[in-house]
């Protein structure tokens, strides 16, 4: 059955940083994000045993993708399959630029490879296959908030996300300042890697962003954005730490993320409450309450030429199969 599905990128208000498995690709710590409704991928799928190898064609150009095959791979082990895959996907995302754009990726991938079996697994289980292609995609097959619990199974059985809900989701905006629309020098997951392996400041890094997570629900439960926006700030600063004392050391930061985090903080004792996140790119999001976000993209527009206004996302969702529905 051939499906189209759709799924939105996430962005961690606590962040997902370093795996204690990479095969499984389970995280180090728990995190949550909020899904954004202005990236996203359509991905339509098919299994098709008339097919000799997998072809992947992205935003209309056939490439071979390492990372892809390799999800493959998984899934045909996890459905216990043989059949080839042909997949047309567009990517509404600047790819590896640090806007999550393997999380609409891979969590769009997961719902219609399932969606192509009429397997009708659950929101718990596409997460859980959503992971195994890329942890964030785990994130974003929920709208909204969302916690990707880390689980304790050696396994990855319980490594999945589950929806957070609050009140505040509605109210935030996130403004995105794109310094740079450009693939990063170091991947995500090679800086992880060498993160966890080298920074002698990993350790308190993962109990620190437990501690975060605790503190932001609480925050979220009470509908508190100035406690959000202090504990997402410092969780990010925090997280960009530990790559300044990996050896060798290196950074997301360009110059222009520096410049809009100063104008965050001049935006603060401005008396407009924004607080600034950043993933591994150099692109900066701010996370303000939606009565702000036009003060907020007007004062970082001229630092960087383009900003997007983001609300909450929906979750990944099937939005046609080869019967019209």
């Amino acid at each position: 059955m051939k499906v189209t599905a759709v799924a939105h990128t996430n962005i961690a208000l606590i962040k997902y940083w370093g795996k204690r498995d990479e095969k499984l690709i389970l995280p180090s710590n728990s995190s949550l994000s909020i899904t954004l409704d202005k990236f996203f991928t359509e991905t339509t799928f098919e299994w098709d045993d008339s097919q000799k190898k997998d072809v992947l064609v992205l935003n209309g150009v056939e490439r071979e993708d390492a990372k892809v095959q390799r999800y493959l791979d998984v899934l045909r082990s996890e459905f216990g399959i043989a059949s080839r895959a042909v997949i047309h996907s567009e990517n509404h995302v600047p790819t590896a630029a640090g806007l999550a754009s393997s999380a609409s990726a891979f969590a769009a991938l997961a719902v219609a490879a399932s969606a192509s079996l009429a397997r009708n697994d659950s929101k718990m289980e596409l997460s859980r296959l959503a992971r195994l292609g890329s942890g964030s995609a785990s994130r974003s097959i929920f709208g909204g908030l969302a916690i990707w619990q880390k689980g304790e199974n050696t396994d990855g059985s319980d490594s999945y996300a589950v929806p957070f809900e609050s009140e505040l989701t509605n109210q935030l905006a996130v403004v995105v300042a794109i310094v740079s629309d450009q693939p990063k020098k170091i991947s995500s997951r090679d800086g992880m890697k060498q993160t966890v392996q080298t920074s002698p400041f990993f350790g308190e890094w993962t109990k620190t962003a437990e501690l975060d997570l605790e503190l932001i629900k609480k925050a979220f439960a009470h509908s508190d954005f100035t406690q959000v926006g202090e504990i997402l700030e410092h969780n990010a600063m925090k997280m960009h730490a530990t790559t300044l004392s990996a050896n060798p050391p290196f950074t997301y930061f360009s110059q222009e993320s520096l410049l809009v985090m100063e104008a965050v903080r001049k935006l603060r004792a401005d008396g407009i409450e924004a607080y600034f996140t950043m993933d591994a790119g150099p692109n900066v999001k701010i996370v303000c309450l939606k009565q702000d976000e036009e003060k907020v993209a007007s004062r970082v527009e001229p630092l960087v030429g383009r900003v997007l206004i983001c609300h909450a996302g929906e979750g990944a969702k099937v939005i046609q199969n080869e019967n019209g529905n």
